[in-house]
C-alpha cells in the first residue's frame, strides 16, 4: 500500500478476524477428529435431534476462540441469549452440523459458523475435516476452498444437473426436469457448499433448517455467483426472534432462475 493512499480500516478489521475465524475452525476440526470413530457420549435433544460430547466440546472451543465485546453469540449448543436480537453482530454457530453422520462414522460433517451483520452474513466458513475442505467467504470477495476461487457452476439447463436434497423432494425434481439425483450430503451447510464448489448444481433444502445450517454457506453460495433462497426467490434474514426457514433451493444463479421458473409455471411443487 502507497503511503499516500488511505488505509480502509474496516477492511483490515475484516481480514484479521478472517484469519481468526479460519484457526479457530480447524482446531475445531482437530478437536472434533479425536471423537471421530471414537466412543463418545451422545444423547437426544428435544425436538428428537442428537447431540453428543463432541458437539458440546467444538462449541466450547469456538466460543472461547472467537467470542469477544460487541459480538454476539448464537449456536445449536449454547443457551440462546435474547440480547442478540439488538447486537450489530453476532457469530451463528454448528459445531457439528450432520451430527448423525459424525456419530454413524460418515465423513460428511461439517464445522459452520458465519457472522451476521444486519441479517445477512458478512464472514463465513465450512470446514470439512475428514476430507480436510476448509470453504471460506467475506462480503464482497468471493469464496474459496482451500484457498482457491471456487464459483457455482453456469449455465440454466435443469436436464442433466446433479441435484441432492431430500429423497422425495430431490424425486419430484428429477421426474419433472431430468435432473442426476446425487447421494445424499447430511450435512446441510457442505450440501450447499458443495454448490458453491460446483460439485453440486442444486441443492434442495426441506423445511425447518435454523440460521446454524444455513448462514455460513448461503454467503459460499453467493460469493461463488449463484444464489440461496426460499422457494418464492426470496433471501434469507437471519438472528431473527424464529430460528427456522422454510424449504429452500440453491443454485448457480442462471440454473437458480431456471427452478424458479419451474415453479411458477406450475411444473413441480415442493410444499
Amino acid at each position: 500500500m502507497r503511503a499516500s493512499e488511505p488505509v480502509d480500516h474496516a477492511a483490515l478489521a475484516r481480514e484479521v478476524l478472517a484469519r481468526e475465524l479460519a484457526a479457530a475452525v480447524r482446531a475445531a476440526g482437530a478437536l472434533a477428529l479425536k471423537s471421530f470413530k471414537a466412543p463418545v457420549r451422545s444423547w437426544f435433544k428435544h425436538g428428537g435431534s442428537p447431540v453428543s460430547e463432541a458437539d458440546l466440546a467444538v462449541d466450547a472451543l469456538l466460543r472461547e476462540r472467537l467470542a469477544a465485546p460487541g459480538l454476539a453469540w448464537l449456536s445449536e449448543e449454547s443457551e440462546d441469549d435474547p440480547a442478540r436480537l439488538a447486537a450489530e453482530r453476532v457469530w451463528i454457530v454448528d459445531p457439528i452440523d450432520g451430527t448423525r453422520a459424525f456419530l454413524a462414522g460418515l465423513p460428511d460433517w461439517s464445522i459452520a459458523i458465519a457472522l451476521v451483520q444486519a441479517g445477512r452474513p458478512i464472514l463465513g466458513a465450512v470446514y470439512a475435516p475428514v476430507t480436510d475442505e476448509f470453504f471460506l467467504a467475506a462480503a464482497g470477495d468471493g469464496a474459496r476452498l482451500n484457498d482457491r476461487p471456487i464459483a457455482a457452476s453456469d449455465g440454466s439447463a435443469l436436464a442433466g444437473a446433479h441435484a441432492a436434497g431430500p429423497e422425495r423432494r430431490l424425486a419430484r425434481l428429477a421426474d419433472a426436469a431430468s435432473v442426476v439425483a446425487e447421494p445424499k450430503v447430511h450435512s446441510l451447510a457442505l450440501r450447499i457448499a458443495r454448490v458453491a464448489q460446483g460439485r453440486l448444481d442444486i441443492a434442495l433444502v426441506g423445511p425447518d433448517g435454523h440460521d446454524w445450517d444455513l448462514a455460513a454457506a448461503d454467503l459460499l453460495v453467493h460469493e461463488a455467483g449463484g444464489a440461496l433462497t426460499t422457494l418464492g426467490g426470496e433471501a434469507l434474514l437471519y438472528n431473527r426472534p424464529r430460528l427456522t426457514h422454510g424449504a429452500l433451493l440453491a443454485a448457480g444463479s442462471a440454473r437458480h432462475r431456471a427452478l424458479l421458473e419451474l415453479m411458477r409455471e406450475g411444473k413441480i411443487a415442493f410444499r
